[in-house]
């Protein structure tokens, strides 16, 4: 039987965000929509001529195994239009596309269909458990990349090359990072693709908070990894995080390598045969080029007016706060820390903090695996405006009275 270790950032929030009262601020994904009002951003919502979300009237069938061509056709367009109109290989298609359910299925599938015993993985750290923990139940070596603060959290190629075996398989990035917020830009990008390249390793990249770039200018947001001219990358996303529709359930992976895609169907058939009908449907009207700019608009506004807050929180308790601003995606990584310097007990902190002021994030040192995120919380600050400014004046207050 395999050994599957807790997903902490999973159990933790399993087990406190039915809190009664809960102000939660460990949410990750941009604040969710509803149908209806996803309906709205249409751009022909005001002359009453937009399709419907749903087509009702359609039969239920499994569908599309692979995801309806339109919803891959919209997924694709996505690459090709953040890639500057496309790109050397030419623009991303249908084909390149497995819808998922969710992004964790995504990865899982990646994991699952391409490393084993034997195998060895280099994975950025910190970030989702999921990234490296999976290739470790699988059977693989896995060695951890750490991101530094003082580095802003970008992945160091200067170490990489020290972590490639003559058996690495996969090399698994995660742009915009979770917890920390952080962009790896183009150039360590490339760098990265460089590295691989040279070593014949795909490129694994988990891009779920991509496109929420908050914090950049335009010509600073980085490409995808499928943009960067390298055949071997494989990119997971969903509609969770920066389109706020974690409850429809779907994902995808795209990748421009033929038989990668192929050795992804083959065992995606073991565990998905589609994903839901209606899902798809609401997936594809909301990527649709009538909707999609303006559901990014309203994500990238409210992580701006939330992320603002949250600043303005940091700097105003700079005496016991700490961090690397946020570029992009939903989180931050904050360090809390007592008058003297000494890093507060993050899992006791959190623990009373949400007893106390009822607000809600999550542990570094828990959900993260490592001590040297001791006195660090994950904060997820692009939910509802309201909540986030309750939690922040709760949060003053508590940290006013016990720190």
């Amino acid at each position: 039987m395999v050994k599957i270790p807790p997903f902490e950032v999973e159990q933790w929030m399993d087990a406190y965000e039915n809190t009664p009262g809960v102000l939660n601020i460990a949410e990750t994904c941009a604040c969710s929509i509803s149908v209806s009002q996803l309906a709205t951003l249409h751009s022909k919502n005001q002359d009453g001529s937009a399709p419907p979300v749903v087509d009702f009237s359609r039969p239920m069938t499994y569908g599309a195994i692979r995801g309806s061509e339109e919803l891959r056709q919209n997924i694709a367009a996505l690459y090709t239009e953040e890639s500057g109109q496309g790109d050397d290989d030419g623009p991303l298609v249908q084909e390149d596309i497995i819808v998922t359910q969710g992004a964790i299925s995504a990865n899982h599938l990646v994991f699952y269909s391409l490393v084993g015993p034997g195998d060895h993985v280099v994975c950025v750290f910190p970030t989702y458990q999921q990234l490296y923990t999976i290739p470790e139940t699988l059977g693989a070596e896995v060695s951890l990349w750490a991101l530094k603060a003082e580095n802003q959290y970008v992945p160091d190629v200067s170490k990489l090359g020290r972590l490639i075996k003559k058996n690495t398989k996969m090399i698994v990035i995660n742009n915009p990072n979770n917890p920390t917020g952080a962009t790896t830009p183009r150039e360590v990008l490339t760098k990265i693709i460089e590295v691989a390249q040279k070593h014949n390793i795909i490129v694994m990249s988990d891009e779920v908070y991509r496109p929420l770039f908050h914090g950049l200018a335009e010509p600073d947001i980085p490409p995808s990894a499928l943009s960067l001219g390298y055949e071997k990358v494989v990119v997971t996303s969903s509609m969770s995080k920066a389109w706020a529709l974690a409850g429809i359930r779907i994902g995808w992976v795209a990748s421009r390598d033929k038989s990668i895609i192929e050795q992804l169907a083959v065992a995606r058939d073991y565990t998905t045969i589609s994903v839901s009908q209606l899902d798809d449907q609401v997936a594809r009207y909301a990527l649709s080029a009538d909707v999609r700019p303006a559901l990014l608009g309203r994500n990238i506004e409210l992580a701006r007016t939330n992320l603002a807050l949250l600043e303005k929180f940091v700097q105003d308790r700079a005496d016991i706060c700490s961090w690397v601003k946020p570029t992009a995606g939903t989180t931050a990584f904050v360090r809390f820390a007592h008058k003297n310097g000494e890093p507060v007990d993050d899992e006791a902190f959190c623990k009373d903090v949400l007893e106390k002021s009822k607000v809600m994030f999550l542990p570094g040192t828990r959900c993260f695996g490592h001590s040297d995120f001791r006195g660090h919380v994950r904060i997820g600050f692009v939910n509802s405006t309201d909540v986030v400014q309750k939690a922040l004046e709760n949060l003053h207050g508590y940290v006013t009275r016990h720190i």
